[in-house]
């Protein structure tokens, strides 16, 4: 099963996350299907950078959102559906 959801990155105490694509038995920083931006919490624009067009792609063709990123596109009024 495909799931589009945050691995951590940065600094401690600065983190930034990938948007990822990836198989959900594989381990939360391995190897991903497609990096689909990022997600910087401390940024004005927290989602800038991220593809839209592939997270409505991968969504068209089966993949969950985690809980964490519908409501972080929620807030950003984001519609992937």
């Amino acid at each position: 099963m495909i799931k589009i959801r945050l691995a951590r990155a940065g600094r401690p105490h600065n983190p930034i996350y990938s948007v990822l694509a990836i198989d959900s038995r594989k381990a939360q920083n391995g190897t991903c299907l497609e990096n689909l931006g990022t997600y910087n919490p401390a940024a004005e624009e927290p989602l800038k950078g991220l593809k839209v067009e592939r997270v409505a792609h991968w969504v068209k063709n089966g993949a969950l959102l985690t809980c964490t990123l519908q409501s972080l596109f929620k807030k950003a009024k984001i519609n992937v559906k």
